[in-house]
């Protein structure tokens, strides 16, 4: 048990996904701000173009299905390294790119799948030090990707303004190895019983105990089974429609209005900050009003975020868009491990986790995609967006009866 005076070491940990959330999601979502240039040097519409972003969110998270079950077997510290490894050989072939076909193979597969282990490792890794906090701690974890969008946005801006895509996105990457050597040095699996603080779990710590893996796989199919798990993937799936929407293309959305790239810059930059806020203050007052009903609630202010979109068109309106888009996809993001642990309990977080992940990465590859499409076939976002919307609340009520069929099962039991 940790003595009076020392610090947890969890909340190292927490820091070390905080690291890893802040690389991952700050390269990723400055997407929108590289769109623009990237559409001038190729040449190809905004459908094809966000085929990139939508193959990387694909390996983002259909990678993490496999990569769970490595993390879970071979360590968080050795997995996060070989993540670093990829993402910095898939953004430096990025930079050489020369058409768009090897830029999806660079910057969507090889980076994606680079960004796929960091993100199992920096959003799974949690839960395996903390119960009674959890909410907060994931909240403070995953605050990450709201500071990378905070931060990683206006410089990749910045940069390009001044260097080019290219040198700025080389720039970026010489800093996301420098962090991520720093999560990899600090990282660890989860703690000893004696580490532990007093009554952070419930009914005491048990240590994870590695099974066969065909014990194991046999236990991850069974949830995947489940209709919990099918409500909360199809959910997944329909609220994060307008979270790869809105950051492929909400940029590119407000230069159509008339307004310059720094206010779709500040946009995104706002999102990322709020989201801060969202996943620190509502992941904190999660874990005493419950996190299933507080993260139905945030996705379903998402989607009438979204769906009224289409009347904002002063720098001012969108603004205050971002502000509350990105409070409640913060509080809706800071739960997303802590409400599969809750459903499905913390043996095999990693490989579950991973395979619910799944749904992000089905949303991530087509929605840019349909979003760029749709304004190519019709000349506006406008059904876009009140189509996302009504996504979201949808998949705000498939939440709700995911934790309904969890709490059958538990009374059952």
């Amino acid at each position: 048990m940790s003595r009076v005076g020392e610090i947890y070491y969890g909340w190292v940990v927490v820091a070390a996904c905080f690291l890893g959330s802040f690389v991952v999601f700050g390269l990723s979502y400055s997407f929108g701000v590289f769109f623009e240039p990237i559409l001038q040097e190729f040449g190809h519409s905004r459908g094809v173009t966000s085929i990139a972003f939508g193959v990387q969110s694909l390996l983002l998270y259909l990678g993490a299905v496999g990569i769970g079950v490595l993390v879970d077997w071979y360590g968080t510290r050795r997995m996060l390294a070989v993540g670093a490894i990829l993402i910095s050989l898939g953004l430096l072939g990025t930079t050489m790119a020369q058409s768009l076909l090897m830029l999806v193979f660079t910057y969507g597969i090889v980076t994606g799948l680079g960004m796929s282990v960091v993100f199992v490792v920096s959003y799974a890794t949690v839960p395996r030090w903390f119960d009674r906090r959890q909410g907060f701690a994931g909240g403070l974890a995953s605050a990450g990707l709201g500071m990378g969008m905070v931060v990683v946005a206006p410089a990749a801006d910045a940069l390009i303004v001044r260097v080019g895509w290219r040198t700025a996105l080389l720039v970026l990457t010489g800093c996301a190895v420098v962090l991520l050597l720093l999560a990899i040095a600090v990282i660890r699996d989860e703690p000893t019983r004696e580490q532990v603080p007093k009554n952070e779990f419930a009914g005491g710590f048990n240590a994870s105990t590695r099974v066969a893996l065909r014990d194991q796989l046999a236990d991850v199919t069974a949830i995947a089974r489940s209709p919990s798990f099918l409500a909360l993937f199809a959910g997944w799936i329909l609220i994060y429609t307008t979270l790869y929407i809105v950051l492929s293309h909400l940029v590119i959305h407000i230069v159509d209005l008339g307004l310059s790239r720094t206010v779709g810059a500040t946009a995104v930059a706002l999102i990322g900050g709020a989201s801060v806020a969202g996943r620190i203050t509502i992941g904190y007052a999660a874990d005493r009003v419950g996190r299933v009903s507080t993260f139905a609630v945030c996705s379903g202010i998402m989607g009438l975020s979204t769906l009224a979109l289409p009347t904002f068109d002063t720098a001012t309106s969108l603004l205050v868009f971002a502000a509350i888009y990105g409070l409640t996809y913060g509080g809706n993001g800071a739960l997303l491990a802590p409400l599969t642990a809750d459903l499905f309990g913390r043996e095999n977080i990693n490989a579950v986790f991973g395979l619910v992940s799944m749904s992000l990465g089905i949303s991530g590859l087509l929605s840019p995609y349909v979003a760029g499409a749709g304004y190519d076939a019709i000349g506006t976002y406008t059904p876009v967006f009140i189509a996302a919307g009504i996504a979201a609340l949808l998949g705000a009520g498939a939440i709700v009866i995911a934790g309904r069929f969890r709490t059958e099962i538990v009374t059952r039991s």
